[in-house]
């Protein structure tokens, strides 16, 4: 990572609530999505640059402008006229001063979203400052990234796979936890629409018990999934994750729902995961992901960062995906959603090899225009 030293005399913060109602829900084993929220922040400083940063808001959708009011009413007042050493103190003085706060309302969750979507937006705000793009901003040598097409529902699944091929993806995540007996039709149906050859994963969504997950995890491995990802609680105990691990060939992965650098720490301590999946979004933003992401990569750990929101969100994580180098892959919503692709144009040039190249552009690459956001929201609804 780049030297944090830069000051940033915060002079405003803004958040800006977006909802998309979908046309297909998207469906999980513990829930299903009518719409696809979107919470954007901007952070203005005193010359009057301005960076973007997104807050995860995915479930329940009403969340949206619940987190919106906390940055207003919490975070916001924290940061107005205050000048910092870069966005890593920010985020630190943030949480160090919401922390009481997050105890004491029972939400630490939310505030820890509302503090990531600040602190991406610091760092947007910071490569624009240094005329870098992101990626570079953070050290990174190279601007492409492979991506993988992500969030693919239940029904007739290889009909979304195929579409999505056909654009250029290269590897494909199938959400299960729906009986054994559709899962592997499911699977069944993958793998003869996309080939042996296609990289395929499988999401569980923390749907299993220990015991579920062992009886499931043989019946998988035919399938030759690059990961299993959250098959059991991420609350449940290590000791269940090497239980299963010992039960399966199958790479485990899981990190979407991991707060903290301890609970990282306690995560790569337990060496039961394959693949380390922190959502910037949902916690830490860059600068408390990033030392994670160091250390799972020291100790061997494939990086693919979670994401499954809108688009800003979706650009900062490919340019931390970019940086922290490896050979992870950027997870990309297969639903439709003009909340990310109006924001993400480096998805509609997907090479031959399923990477997009985030290109030289300052900050996250691009500038979000809220009246055209919501035009284009109006005109996919």
């Amino acid at each position: 990572m780049t030297d944090d030293s830069t000051p940033i005399a915060v002079a405003r913060v803004e958040a800006h609530v977006f909802r998309y109602p979908v046309k297909t829900p998207v469906r999980t084993s513990f829930g299903v999505m009518h719409d696809r929220p979107a919470v954007f922040v901007r952070v203005e400083d005193e010359d009057g640059a301005a960076g973007w940063g997104e807050i995860w808001c995915n479930f329940p959708a009403c969340g949206a402008e619940h987190r919106a009011r906390l940055l207003e009413t919490v975070a916001a007042p924290l940061l107005a006229g205050r000048r910092f050493e870069g966005p890593a103190d920010a985020w630190r003085m943030l949480t160090e001063r919401t922390a009481v706060l997050a105890i004491q309302s029972g939400e630490p969750g939310p505030i820890a979203q509302t503090l990531a979507g600040i602190d991406l937006a610091l760092w947007d705000l910071s490569a624009r400052r240094a005329g870098q793009p992101l990626w570079r901003h953070l050290g990174g040598t190279h601007s492409r990234v492979p991506v993988y097409a992500s969030g693919i529902n239940p029904d007739q699944p290889e009909r979304m796979a195929l579409r999505r091929r056909d654009e250029g993806y290269r590897a494909f995540k199938l959400k299960i936890g729906f009986g054994p007996e559709r899962d592997l039709a499911n699977l069944d149906a993958m793998r003869r629409a996309l080939g042996e050859d296609a990289e395929l994963m499988a999401d569980a969504n923390q749907g299993w018990t220990l015991d579920e997950a062992r009886r499931m995890a043989p019946r998988l491995e035919p399938y030759r999934l690059r990961w299993l990802e959250e098959p059991l609680r991420a609350d449940r105990p290590w000791d269940e994750w090497r239980a299963l691990k010992a039960a399966t060939a199958i790479p485990l992965a899981g990190g979407e729902n991991i707060a903290g650098a301890e609970a990282f720490d306690a995560a790569l301590h337990a060496d039961v995961l394959s693949v380390l999946q922190p959502d910037a979004a949902k916690w830490g933003g860059i600068s408390g992901c990033w030392p994670a992401i160091r250390r799972a990569q020291a100790a061997g750990l494939r990086y693919c960062p979670h994401y499954l929101g809108a688009g800003i969100g979706l650009l900062a994580s490919a340019h931390l995906l970019a940086a922290a180098g490896g050979d992870g892959l950027l997870e990309v919503d297969a639903n439709d959603n003009p909340l990310r692709t109006a924001l993400a144009p480096a998805l509609q040039h997907i090479d031959g090899e399923g990477c997009i190249d985030l290109g030289e552009a300052a900050g996250i690459g691009i500038t979000p225009d809220l009246r055209e956001i919501a035009e284009a929201v109006r005109a996919a609804a």
